[in-house]
């Protein structure tokens, strides 16, 4: 039994790392997680600022009013008065983003009532007197008589959520009657299951309050909580509609200046089996999470929503009708009081102007969404992009990898951006974008290892065989290279020296060795320049093939002309060997075109890359045949028929070689196409003598090859042909006689 081996690939690669990706989604990395939070972000600076409905305006404490005024806080009479000009300017719904969480010491009224103990045994006169003073001075009185005129103002409240914010309060006693007392007003949830059987949602839980005074909250009708908490990285991007104090549910300060805003219809929770589903108001649905928070939908940066300044109001300079109808949210926006939060546009981001944004999103009901599909959204996105990747990249160049990889990004960002703009939906951005850049990056890491690796063995396997141009090309692609065994149909070259064994027997080794190397270097360099791979060496002898490893459509061509620029060559060989006295060598060569075998053979750790078949033996033996002929360069009709436009060639003879059947026509390359030296002239007049001699017209065969050697004097094959005309008019010729020579040696 056979153990499977995990083969690395590229597609396998990306496969994994896509797996990786999921697996990562759903542990859900706390970086990934802010980093989609700050993507998150980004979505509300491209796109800008978002006009408000106009029901909402800002009574800012500011500098301003701090500079006419004096510091924070201010006397409560200063809060009545502005109740009372609120009043009169017609606001329908009043919000303090305030507590008043101690009585005012800056009346004096203590003095008043210590004053009032000390005589109220004096007479009863002067006991009225001073309950008069102590009730035109009491700042809190003051404000509470206020409140009770003014059934449109809403106080606001803070809930501690942790144990570590009440601790230094714990075992004392904690009022909270003004919760009480704002149900009783008309104020909370009533809980809705809209699924059968839902269990109590999880809402973000309360252990304590911060409350206003007695004597204030039990002047007013409505409250709501102030309380915004931030996301992990410290920015606010959502806010808990609703939190569990004790066994009551209670709304946000926002949600309620809608409900009174409304006219105060009842205020639904509804919960499903996962958790808060939504809220209802007024017949209007409120998204929210499963913990009852609302994601917001900020407006724009600081002083979107309309501001005026609290001392402005309080000197009645506003515009008329600035303030009618409309809902008024009062609160602190001058840094000194610090009341600023870190939101998606702003660091230093009012509080107030973030419950305006809140009321703003519910009364135009454009929420954004986190739709419970976002999951399945997501693990599809991240398998779809991985898996296209994983196909498509290791079928392409590395350039081609990063313009795919960078215009997914900005395809997947700015379509992300599109949906979140013009349909309020905040789909995930970061994971997607790193599955993108994961798997093409790890894919092409991948490639380019195996690549390298490859190609070192490639370049190290080719080095020896074809030219250092040729093997870069292989290097570039090697898709184009196919290793082990295909058929293919190339041209093969023979070349070797005539009679080397004789010549070398009368050379000292070492002239030999460098006869050889004199003679073998120039002629590989030939066949690399044009191409070709050098196949093996045979002693004095060369095999070498074109249209591998890298297929080559004028592999014919090539072949011919080396073998013209290696009798070139040889004739310059030839020179200065003979100033060393070195004999004439001469070389013979035989070229043929058909199908082969290709590819390295061998056993496991020894191989060569090489040729085999028919085509390639009969190269070997038409090399042969040139001492037949007297000739240098012989191929047959197969690479004949594709070449004869771009050479000087002439029919040679009709031939059975050794091992064959079936006689072939055998040419003789005798120049390119532009030869001069009457060599057109004198194959046009040879093939007429080889017609003749094929005709058995003796005398007309013999005329046409004595022509031809007026024309060439030593033309070797004319003189072959005259001899055997010659032998033929003595010899009694079959009837079934049919001129093909048959050669009986290789």
């Amino acid at each position: 039994m056979t153990t499977a081996v995990f083969k690395p690939t590229g597609y396998k690669i990306g496969i994994l790392i896509t797996i990786l990706s999921v697996v990562i989604y759903g542990i859900g990395i706390p970086f990934f997680h802010m980093m989609e939070l700050k993507a998150f972000d980004l979505h509300f600076l491209s796109r800008g600022r978002v006009e408000p409905v106009g029901e909402v305006v800002i009574i800012a404490i500011d500098e301003k009013s701090l500079d006419k005024f004096g510091r924070w806080p201010w006397k409560r009479t200063r809060i009545a008065e502005l109740i009372e000009k609120l009043n009169d300017y017609g606001a329908k719904v009043v919000a303090f983003d305030i507590v008043f969480a101690e009585p005012d010491e800056s009346s004096g009224i203590n003095a008043i009532r210590d004053l009032k103990g000390r005589l109220k045994n004096k007479g009863r006169d002067v006991i009225s007197v001073i309950e008069t003073v102590e009730r035109t001075t009491d700042n809190d009185s003051r404000l509470a008589l206020a409140l009770k005129d003014s059934p449109s103002v809403i106080l606001g409240y803070f809930f501690f959520t942790s144990r570590d914010e009440i601790k230094h309060i714990e075992g004392q006693p904690h009022d909270s009657s003004f919760i009480k007392g704002e149900l009783k007003g008309g104020g909370g949830f009533m809980v809705r299951n809209i699924e059968k059987g839902a269990p109590p949602p999880e809402l973000l839980n309360a252990v304590g309050v911060e409350g206003n005074i007695p004597i204030i909250s039990e002047a007013a009708d409505d409250f709501g909580y102030f309380n915004i908490v931030p996301d992990s990285d410290g920015t606010v991007r959502w806010v808990p509609l609703a939190i569990k104090y004790g066994e009551d549910i209670y709304p946000h300060i926002s949600i309620e200046a809608i409900r009174k805003y409304l006219d105060s219809p009842p205020m639904f929770l509804n919960v499903a089996g996962y958790g808060v589903d939504s809220i209802e108001i007024g017949g209007g649905i409120i998204p929210t999470d499963e913990k009852g928070r609302l994601l917001i939908n900020f407006r724009g940066s600081q002083k979107t929503f309309p501001h005026y300044s609290f001392s402005d109001v309080v000197d009645g300079t506003v515009p008329a009708d600035a303030l009618k109808d409309k809902i008024v949210l009062v609160g602190a926006t001058a840094t000194g009081i610090y009341d600023m939060r870190v939101t998606p546009f702003s660091g230093a981001f009012p509080g107030i102007e973030i419950h305006a944004n809140i009321i703003d999103n519910i009364l135009q009901g454009d929420f954004i969404e986190r739709p419970d599909w976002i999951v399945v959204f997501d693990l599809l996105t991240i398998l779809l992009l991985g898996i296209f990747l994983s196909i498509l990249i290791p079928k392409i160049r590395p350039v081609f990898t990063a313009l795919i990889t960078v215009s997914l990004i900005v395809f997947y960002i700015v379509a992300n951006n599109y949906i979140f703009n013009n349909y309020n939906i905040w789909l995930t951005e970061v994971y997607p974008i790193f599955t993108i850049i994961l798997v093409s990056g790890g894919v092409t890491v991948f490639q380019f290892m195996t690549e390298e690796k490859e190609k070192r063995k490639i370049g190290k396997a080719f080095s020896h065989y074809v030219s250092p141009s040729l093997v870069n090309e292989i290097l570039k692609d090697p898709k184009k290279l196919v290793l082990g065994g295909e058929e293919k149909r190339l041209t093969v070259l023979f070349s070797d020296i005539r009679g080397f064994t004789t010549v070398s027997e009368t050379l000292k080794p070492q002239v030999l060795v460098k006869l050889m190397n004199d003679y073998l270097t120039p002629m590989t360099d030939i066949v690399l320049k044009n191409g070709g791979t050098i196949d093996k060496y045979m002693g004095d002898a060369i095999m070498a093939f074109w249209g591998a490893p890298i297929w080559q459509e004028d592999h014919q061509i090539r072949a011919c002309r080396t073998a013209l620029e290696m009798l070139k060559k040889l004739h310059e060989l030839q020179i200065v060997w003979g100033k060393a006295e070195i004999p004439k060598l001469e070389i013979g060569v035989g070229i043929s075109t058909g199908k082969v075998t290709v590819g390295n053979m061998g056993s496991s750790t020894r191989f060569d890359y090489t040729v085999i078949g028919d085509t390639v033996n009969l190269g070997s033996r038409l090399e042969g045949l040139n001492k037949e002929y007297g000739t240098y360069i012989i191929l047959p009709k197969y690479t004949y028929e594709d070449v004869k436009g771009d050479f000087v060639m002439r029919q040679l003879d009709w031939v059975k070689v050794k091992g064959k059947n079936k006689p072939i026509k055998i040419y003789e390359l005798m120049g390119d196409k532009g030869s001069e030296n009457g060599l057109r002239e004198a194959s046009e007049i040879f093939e007429a003598g080889l017609n003749s001699y094929m005709e058995r017209d003796w005398d007309r065969a013999e005329r046409c090859f004595q022509d031809v050697l007026k024309l060439r004097k030593d033309d070797a094959p004319s003189k072959v042909f005259i001899n055997r005309v010659e032998m033929l008019r003595k010899t009694e010729l079959s009837p079934d006689w049919d001129g093909v020579f048959v050669m009986t040696k290789k």
